[in-house]
């Protein structure tokens, strides 16, 4: 089967100067649509970054057990969220292990949004048995766009003609612009102030034409996932594959992580009936996570003296990076590795995604990174530090 354009392709597929694509969930999605990423991360962090993620997968969950379903599935405690309300949560197997993380939207009392990176439909459907809920997949029918950055709530407010200061984190409201009726939710993978617009997929390029032209004085611009990458990295968000294997794929245990090891603990209630892995999640709480999903910050000098030694300056990554990479305690036993890493532009600081040995995992520890200097392996001087790298408070105000 050939990959499909998005909702949007009309517009962001000309931007493309270098024809830069990726796969995301069956569709073609734009790396970057210049031909560095550079200034389209600054954008994220300085003004305005829009981005397409139509992809994610998208069920409508509603009816009377929708809530009793949805509860049953993931880790949060659904019955609780209130109509307008977001919720981030993973969801496991019966083992406690992650399967999939993603957003609960409550649209009304009977009526949810849920997201995912994974296609879903029939772990809902299997886990509804005797349950009176309708299930719908309307991934293809509903287009989203993520405008991220510090002048999103301006730019929004112009296009849709209303004030949105009163949208808390996490909450969603119902708008128009130029009389298409959108969701507007306060969410997104950036770690920033930034907003999520949903829209029938007839919509779509409409819509990407009125947040371009309300954003064109405040510094709007078209975002791919490698300024995406760089983003979440500082944010200390995970990615699904990458930072973490979902257990329906991973091929031995080892490969397999519970939310309390990726850092979810705050996600898993601990005031609601039976849930999927509830046993074994609360078992791992009393006896405490073996392993812990953390930051590790590679120390500058160290790494300036592993280039110096073969008569060169430092090198950083021109992106950010998916790979596994060890980490090592200061005698040389490996206790852990990273997934994600890169540099990051705004805090000037060479960054990592880790999963440690919790004995390693305490703020301020000094530890080892591997890097590669002129094809030979070598070990950086870094310390643990706690997640996100990068949390402005304009994020929550």
């Amino acid at each position: 089967m050939s990959l499909r354009n998005t909702p949007f392709h009309a517009r962001t597929g000309p931007l493309s100067e270098g024809q830069a694509w990726r796969r995301w969930a069956g569709y073609v999605v734009a790396s970057s649509y210049e031909l560095s990423h550079e200034r389209e991360y600054h954008a994220i962090r300085n003004a305005a970054a829009l981005f397409d993620v139509s992809p994610l997968y998208k069920y409508l969950v509603s009816g009377r057990d929708a809530a009793r379903l949805l509860d049953h599935v993931v880790t949060r405690n659904v019955g609780k969220a209130k109509v307008g309300q977001v919720l981030y949560t993973p969801w496991c197997d019966g083992e406690g292990k992650q399967i999939d993380d993603g957003t609960i939207s409550v649209l009304d009392e009977r009526t949810f949004r849920m997201t995912a990176a994974d296609p879903t439909l029939r772990w809902l459907y299997l886990n509804s048995s005797g349950l009176e809920v309708s299930i719908e997949d309307v991934s293809e029918r509903t287009a989203a766009l993520s405008l991220q950055g510090p002048s999103s709530r301006e730019i929004l407010q112009i296009a849709a003609q209303r004030d949105l200061a009163g949208l808390k984190y996490f909450r969603h409201t119902s708008a128009q612009i130029r009389g298409i009726p959108v969701t507007i939710s306060r969410t997104g993978y950036t770690g920033d102030l930034g907003f999520e617009v949903w829209v029938d997929a007839a919509h779509a390029v409409p819509l990407w034409d009125a947040l371009m032209e309300a954003g064109t004085p405040y510094g709007i611009t078209p975002a791919g996932m490698l300024a995406l990458d760089v983003a979440r990295i500082e944010a200390g968000l995970l990615l699904i594959e990458v930072d973490y294997f979902s257990s329906r794929h991973a091929l031995i245990e080892s490969q397999k992580s519970s939310p309390l090891e990726l850092g979810l603990g705050w996600t898993v209630a601990t005031d609601k009936e039976r849930y999927n892995g509830q046993a074994a999640l609360e078992a791992e709480r009393r006896r405490g996570p073996s392993w812990q999903f953390t930051g590790l910050a590679v120390d500058w000098d160290s790494l300036e003296q592993l280039y110096a030694a073969v008569g060169l300056p430092p090198r950083v990554p021109s992106q950010a990076w998916r790979v596994s990479v060890p980490v090592f305690d200061p005698g040389g036993r490996q206790v852990g590795y990273a997934t994600s890493g890169g540099w990051s532009p705004l805090l000037k600081q060479y960054m990592a995604l880790v999963h440690l040995e919790s004995s390693s995992a305490s703020p301020g520890t000094q530890l080892r990174m591997e890097i590669t200097v002129e094809h030979r392996r070598k070990q950086a001087t870094a310390r643990v530090t706690p997640l996100p790298f990068f949390n402005p408070g304009r994020k929550r105000a």
